[in-house]
């Protein structure tokens, strides 16, 4: 079969260490910021020296501070992100901490330039019933990332709010948003809990393995999912060993880099669109949940992509490449990785999971799946699970 291929790589800079934060003066000057304005979350404000030592980097530069971030990015938090982008008059905008801090912080972004309620600017059906992202086209802040976890939305271009009126989650897309880069500084890897960081790293791996399982065939993005898979088996179990080292946490962050940079090129997936819909209905974070179902989906998977469950079967080394042996294969390191089995041990209700099918149906991750499930699919599969 013949390879038709597209993979365009967007400007993205990565620094790492101990001199890590010494760039952003020179990034922000790059694109000729002079306002910046951190969003962090108020666990981060605990910090004090870790987030000294991005203060400092700042210097005059930095002119505000918007730590209210909350888990999910709730609407109600990101609309006040926007204020106060607004007030201060920022030119550029630095997000300090996990995932939620870095959505939140495009989320924002992306209110402010467009001036449109959000349900006129996110992900929904068209007359014909097909997911549609509408074009923003107004210019974005610019952005850069510093985080404390290893989250795959670095890279991304992609930002879901959640209502918590409705429970929605509510997509923005807008490559404009994307980071101009990562700063993998070792003391703000240290400020997240290890429990955090481990959970954090689950959706590095799950991302990695549904990315590999893509019906697109893109080398490229391949080598990155590849490595980042291999690098969370390594460095995974030495966050438990070893939780007050450095060296563990800046690995998965790597690692959650090309992760989020690969699964790009190759798509979401099932399990990644279910714990979109399930995590908030649970006790636990996303990370978890999306690796507790990962075999659900494969196992739902299996039968249309063989030959991608043959390659990872090359990636973790397994002899046997047989579906079956991969899948058991992953649910071995997924107990080495010390994942709950069930999602009733989450604290997920058997009436939350009619609530999560509905919303996963409306997830984009959804649709780039190798298999399209029904709801009577999405319904057997997370009961299966529970």
């Amino acid at each position: 079969m013949d390879l038709n291929l597209r993979h365009t790589s967007p400007a993205f800079r990565t620094f790492c260490g101990d001199d890590a934060l010494a760039a952003l003066p020179r990034e922000l000057a790059r694109v000729g910021a002079r306002r910046a304005v951190i969003v962090c979350g108020p666990s981060i404000v605990k910090h004090t020296d870790a987030l000294s030592r991005v203060h400092d980097a700042l210097g005059e530069r930095l002119v505000g501070q918007f730590d209210g971030v909350a888990e999910h990015s709730p609407l109600p938090v990101v609309e006040q992100a926007r204020q106060f982008l607004a007030d201060l008059d920022a030119e550029a905008v630095i997000a300090v901490g996990g995932g939620s801090a870095v959505v939140t912080a495009r989320a924002a972004s992306i209110l402010l330039a467009e001036q449109r309620d959000v349900r006129q600017l996110c992900t929904r059906r068209d007359a014909d019933g097909k997911l549609i992202s509408p074009r923003l086209s107004a210019p974005k802040l610019p952005q850069w990332v510093v985080p404390s976890t290893p989250t795959t939305a670095y890279a991304k271009a992609g930002s879901a709010v959640r209502d918590p009126d409705t429970g929605e989650r509510l997509a923005l897309y807008d490559p404009k948003t994307r980071a101009q880069g990562v700063l993998l500084d070792p003391a703000m890897a240290l400020t997240a809990p290890p429990r955090l960081t481990w959970s954090a790293a689950l959706n590095v791996f799950a991302m990695a393995v549904e990315g590999l399982q893509s019906r697109r065939i893109d080398p490229l993005a391949d080598a990155q999912l590849a490595h980042a898979l291999r690098t969370v088996i390594v460095w995974l179990p030495q966050l438990r060993t070893d939780p007050e080292a450095a060296r563990p946490r800046l690995h998965l962050m790597l690692a959650a880099l090309m992760s989020g940079q690969g699964s790009d090129h190759t798509g979401g997936g099932l399990a990644q669109a279910l714990s979109h819909a399930v995590g908030p209905r649970s006790s636990a974070a996303n990370g978890v949940v999306e690796a507790l179902l990962l075999p659900h989906a494969m196992r739902f998977n299996a039968d249309v992509i063989g030959h991608r469950l043959a390659m990872l079967a090359d990636v973790l080394g397994l002899p046997d490449r047989s579906a079956a042996a991969v899948i058991a294969k992953i649910e071995r390191l997924l107990e080495v990785f010390e994942v709950p089995a069930r999602l009733r041990e989450l604290d997920v209700s058997e009436k939350g999971l009619v609530e999560a099918a509905d919303h996963a149906l409306e997830d984009w991750a959804i649709t780039s799946g190798p298999r399209l499930p029904s709801r009577i699919d999405v319904l057997a599969l997370l009961t299966n699970a529970w």
